[in-house]
């Protein structure tokens, strides 16, 4: 048997398509529906309601399209809303929270661990919790960087203020010894040359979305829905504004030519 059903994912922005690469890798024949809502991004500035509001909105478009599993591959939207998700909706979901922290744990050498993300998704402490979860003993030290986001957005990737404000977010973690960071938000891998080159060589990064990507597998062939056709998969992307930034930015992150449509109210 072979689901044609696609996987679905939403992101305040396009920081998601982190995910959708490691998807490509990780399972290449599964048809994928990516919704940016980059109308309302970032979603780290808002309250929980205001994000699980637009979180069941994005799963609701989603699922118009008889998605069989959805990714919610924004870290704001995952400590937040994604539990209220799945008491909502009965198709499986996977967040970007438990991967991250699992791979975090794994990889720490001297129990050092630093996570980064949005103002929301520091204050919820779910980072923490999950590490801990794994194993009591890792401390964990965390560090909000909300300019991270529209520089992101923007494809300010490599320009100088860029490392001037990763200097100013990053060096209170460098002080604590981490060995481990985490990018807690889909947006940051964008940022990973400048986060490398202020943290130096000893620190290894942590992204989510390779985690994410395995997990996905794993659910999927648990449940007999996994897409068995040997022709690579179909991606559809949509966007809750203008489609141009998103495909210009969407290109140059996956090394591919998109389209994009913007999303019918």
């Amino acid at each position: 048997m072979s689901d044609q059903r696609p996987i679905g994912i939403f992101d305040s922005g396009v920081g998601g398509l982190t995910v959708v690469g490691e998807i490509r890798k990780c399972l290449p024949a599964e048809n994928i529906v990516y919704f940016g809502d980059t109308a309302r991004v970032p979603y780290g500035t808002k309250s929980k309601e205001t994000v699980t509001k637009f979180s069941v909105e994005n799963v609701e478009f989603l699922m118009k399209h008889d998605v069989k599993l959805i990714l919610v591959a924004c870290n704001t939207a995952s400590s937040l809303s994604l539990e209220f998700l799945k008491r909502c909706f009965r198709v499986p979901m996977l967040g970007v929270i438990n991967p991250g922290a699992r791979e975090a744990a794994g990889a720490t050498r001297n129990g050092r661990i630093g996570v980064i993300g949005t103002s929301a998704t520091i204050s919820s402490g779910a980072y923490e919790t999950a590490v801990k979860r794994i194993n009591k003993k890792i401390d964990v030290y965390t560090a909000s960087c909300p300019l991270f986001v529209p520089l992101a957005e923007e494809g300010w990737v490599n320009k100088a203020v860029a490392y001037d404000i990763a200097g100013i977010y990053l060096n209170p973690l460098k002080v604590k010894k981490i060995d481990t960071l985490v990018l807690g938000c889909t947006h940051y891998p964008l940022l990973k040359n400048v986060i490398k080159k202020v943290m130096g060589p000893k620190v290894s990064l942590v992204d989510s979305a390779r985690e994410v990507a395995k997990e996905a597998k794993e659910i999927l062939d648990a449940s007999g829905t996994l897409n068995r056709s040997k022709a690579p998969g179909e991606y559809k992307f949509f966007s809750s504004d203008e489609p141009a930034r998103f495909i210009k930015m969407g290109e140059h992150f996956l090394k591919r030519r998109i389209n994009c449509a913007r999303r019918k109210e």
